[in-house]
């Protein structure tokens, strides 16, 4: 799995220095739809460990995101500001939690069974704060009072909320392009691969499966802490099976297996569903945005099978391809 080796290293530092330069550059509708995406980006991370880093196709990590969303809001007074320093821990643990209880089921089946169970307990918790007032019904619940970075500085201005989305996105993109690299990141690398030959060679796939799951689950359980903050407001939404379906597209559309990717897949997927539902460019025909979206998608998937992140590599490989046959015609002919 790609790990920000050395090669990918200026596409990262433009990548964050272009979002560190757009608050001076960009107007408020801007910076809040980036600010939506990085959050959508660090989720998609979240699932990338999953799928790309450890060979594990997710269909429930809404579930883990609405936990974390949740958790902000129910654990938050409704007249006074949240103490940050223990509000965000809390969301993190909640949803880690609740991976570490679901990855201990569900890690005993596999393939598609895995799927499905997965789907299962996302589900479960989508309709227990559906049916229940525990997270309002259909109605959802409001964050009154949103927490504090510091004495004076709340969450609550678009720009302190944007820089600590950003700041929050480069920390888990660096804290998983050093944990993939590190000897844990070699065991998922490994059972990925070929988990039967590791069980052969006497290694426990299981705990690690299963710490990767949970951390998965802890990362999404951030994502949602800042969806809530940003948006005041949470509802049954958040934990539907259509947004892991959506985030899974934003892992493939970028290039399964590469930290990158899941960026690129999440900007991409977001940029075209904004550019679909433009009225100033498609006029009435914007309310049948997902056709376009859909069919933008399934030609990215028919003409890029390595996503968003391969399209450099096969510009190089068809323009090597041309010089060949331009220039050694003879030589391409004897090649084996």
């Amino acid at each position: 799995m790609d790990t920000t080796d050395r090669s990918k290293l200026p596409f990262v530092i433009v990548l964050f220095g272009a979002l560190a330069l757009l608050p001076f550059l960009a107007g408020g509708y801007a910076l809040d739809l980036v600010t939506k995406i990085m959050i959508y980006a660090i989720l998609a991370l979240s699932l990338e460990l999953l799928v790309g880093g450890t060979g594990l196709v997710c269909f429930g990590q809404a579930g883990f995101f609405g936990i974390g969303a949740y958790a902000a809001v129910l654990l938050s007074p409704q007249a006074d500001a949240p103490s940050f320093a223990w509000l965000l821990p809390a969301c993190i643990a909640a949803a880690a939690l609740y991976a570490l209880a679901v990855g201990a089921l569900s890690l005993r089946t596999r393939g598609v069974y895995f799927i499905m169970v997965t789907l299962a307990f996302a589900q479960m918790a989508y309709y227990v704060v559906h049916d229940t007032p525990l997270g309002g019904g259909t109605d959802g619940i409001y964050l009154y009072v949103k927490p504090a970075l510091w004495p004076g500085q709340d969450l609550d201005d678009p720009l302190a909320m944007y820089a600590f989305t950003l700041a929050a996105l480069a920390g888990t993109f660096a804290f998983l392009a050093v944990l993939l690299r590190s000897r844990f990141g070699r065991a998922l690398a490994g059972i990925r691969a070929n988990e039967q030959r590791m069980r052969a060679t006497g290694f426990p796939t299981y705990p690690y499966k299963l710490a990767a799951f949970t951390l998965s689950g802890g990362i999404a359980g951030l994502a949602g802490f800042l969806f809530a903050v940003k948006d005041g407001f949470v509802n049954p939404e958040l934990l539907s099976w259509h947004l892991s379906g959506s985030l899974l597209i934003m892992v493939i559309l970028g290039g399964i297996g590469h930290l990158r990717g899941a960026l690129i897949g999440a900007f991409g997927f977001a940029l075209l569903q904004e550019f679909f539902k433009a009225e100033a460019v498609f006029g009435a025909f914007a309310k049948h945005w997902h056709l376009g979206l859909g069919l933008s998608i399934i030609a990215c998937v028919a003409l890029l099978p390595r996503g968003l992140v391969g399209l450099p590599g096969q510009w190089r490989e068809r323009l090597s391809g041309r010089l060949v046959g331009g220039r050694a015609p003879a030589e391409a002919e004897v090649a084996p």
